[in-house]
C-alpha cells in the first residue's frame, strides 16, 4: 500500500519546490523516518541559503566598486584630482593663457550672438551651472550665459567661458537632463580638453576648438556664430575626449544630487527628435555621429561606478517657470518674425496687373475724356 503522511506543518507556504517533493513522496513507498530526516535538513538548508543567495544576486545585478586613489574614479576625490590640466608633454598651455584665449573668442562669440536678457532665467541657469562647477575638478571660474537660439546644444570655450542655448533649456524635460547635459560641457573645460587637443596639433588655432555637447568635439556651431571657419575633417578627432567628458559629467551631476539617468534619458530623446525631425540637432551632429555604444557605456559606468541613493534631485518648479518664460519669448519670435501661418494677411493689388479677360493694364487710354469746344467753332 503507498504511503502517504500529512506534510503540511513541516512546509513553509511559499516553498513549491516542498510541494513537489510532497507530490513526489504520495507517489512513492519511503520509510517515514527517512523521510522525516531529509524534510528536516532540507528545510534547514533552504532557510539558510535563501538569503545568502539573495543578497548574492542584488550585488551582482549593482556590483558598484568604491575606488580611494584619489584618481578618476574617486568620487570622495572630486575637486582634489588630476584629469588631464596638468602641464607637460600633453598639455603645453597653462590656466591663465587658457583662460586669456577663452576670454577673447568668448567676445567673438558675444558680437555676433543674441542672448536671452531676461533675469530670471539668467540667474536660474548661472546658479545651476555654478552649483554643477562646485560639484567638479573644474579649477577655472565659469562665465555662463544663455544664447536666445532655437538649437538644441550647448558649447564650451578654453577658460570656463559656457553658452546654453535656450533650444536645449526648452527640450529638456526636467532640471536633471539640463544638469546632465551642462556637466559635460563643464568636464570638458575641468579636463582641458581644449587645450590638450591644441597641443597634439590636431587643430590649428584655439579659434575653432569650442566643445558642445550634441555633435561631440569642436564646436561647429559656435563657429558659425563667431564667423570662424574649419575644415570639416578636423570635426572627427574628438571622440575620445567625449566620451571622458561623458564619464566625467556622470559623477560631476551624481555628487551635485542629480539622478544620472537623466543623462542617458536625454540622449535617446535627441535620437528620437531627431528621426521625426530631421535637422533638429547642430550641424556638428550629422558631421560627427555619436558612437553607437555611447549610451551603453554611460549606463555601465551608473551601474559599476555611482552607489544608487534613496533620493535624486530631478526637477524643481524654477525649472519649470524658466521653461514657460522662455517658451513666451520664443512665440514671440514666431509672431515677429512672421512664421505664424495661422494669422490673416493683407496684400495691395498692383496698379500694373491685367485686368482678367481683356489684357488690358490697369492705366486704361480707352476710358472717356472731356475736351473743351474750340471758340470759332458754330454754335
Amino acid at each position: 500500500m503507498p504511503f502517504v503522511v500529512n506534510l503540511g506543518h513541516y512546509l513553509a507556504p511559499d516553498y513549491s519546490f516542498f510541494r513537489a517533493l510532497t507530490r513526489t513522496i504520495i507517489a512513492e513507498e519511503f520509510p517515514t523516518a527517512r523521510v522525516m530526516r531529509y524534510l528536516r535538513s532540507s528545510l534547514a538548508l533552504s532557510i539558510f541559503l535563501i538569503p545568502v543567495l539573495a543578497a548574492a544576486q542584488t550585488t551582482s545585478a549593482h556590483a558598484v566598486k568604491t575606488y580611494h586613489d584619489g584618481g578618476i574614479r574617486d568620487l570622495e576625490a572630486i575637486g582634489n584630482r588630476k584629469v588631464g590640466c596638468g602641464r607637460g608633454f600633453g598639455n603645453w598651455y597653462s590656466l591663465d593663457r587658457q583662460i586669456a584665449m577663452g576670454k577673447d573668442y568668448a567676445q567673438q562669440v558675444e558680437t555676433t550672438s543674441k542672448f536671452v536678457t531676461d533675469p530670471v532665467v539668467i540667474e536660474y541657469i548661472n546658479r545651476l551651472g555654478q552649483n554643477l562647477v562646485r560639484n567638479s575638478d573644474s579649477q577655472v571660474p565659469f562665465t555662463i550665459k544663455v544664447v536666445d537660439s532655437e538649437d538644441i546644444n550647448a558649447f564650451a570655450l578654453p577658460g570656463g567661458f559656457f553658452f546654453v542655448d535656450s533650444g536645449l533649456i526648452l527640450a529638456a524635460d526636467n532640471e536633471a537632463e539640463l544638469a546632465g547635459v551642462m556637466s559635460h560641457e563643464i568636464a570638458h573645460v575641468a579636463a582641458c580638453h581644449a587645450a590638450r587637443q591644441n597641443t597634439r596639433g590636431q587643430l590649428m588655432n584655439l579659434a575653432s576648438i569650442p566643445l558642445i555637447f550634441v555633435g561631440g568635439g569642436v564646436g561647429y556651431a559656435a563657429q558659425n556664430l563667431a564667423g570662424l571657419a574649419l575644415p570639416l575633417g578636423f570635426l572627427k578627432f574628438s571622440r575620445g575626449f567625449e566620451s571622458e567628458a561623458d564619464y566625467l559629467g556622470l559623477e560631476y551631476m551624481y555628487k551635485a544630487g542629480y539622478d544620472p539617468q537623466a543623462f542617458t534619458a536625454f540622449f535617446e530623446k535627441i535620437k528620437t527628435l531627431e528621426k521625426q525631425r530631421p535637422g533638429t540637432l547642430a550641424k556638428a551632429f550629422q558631421t560627427h555621429p555619436q558612437t553607437p555604444d555611447r549610451i551603453q557605456k554611460s549606463q555601465h559606468e551608473i551601474n559599476t561606478l555611482l552607489p544608487s541613493r534613496e533620493q535624486y534631485k530631478v526637477d524643481t518648479s524654477e525649472f519649470e517657470e524658466v521653461k514657460g518664460r522662455l517658451a513666451q519669448i520664443d512665440n514671440r519670435h514666431k509672431i515677429d518674425n512672421g512664421r505664424d501661418s495661422n494669422r490673416p494677411t493683407l496684400r495691395r493689388r498692383g496698379n500694373s496687373n491685367p485686368d482678367e479677360g481683356t489684357g488690358k493694364s490697369g492705366n486704361d487710354d480707352d476710358r472717356p475724356t472731356l475736351k473743351r469746344r474750340s471758340g470759332n467753332s458754330p454754335d
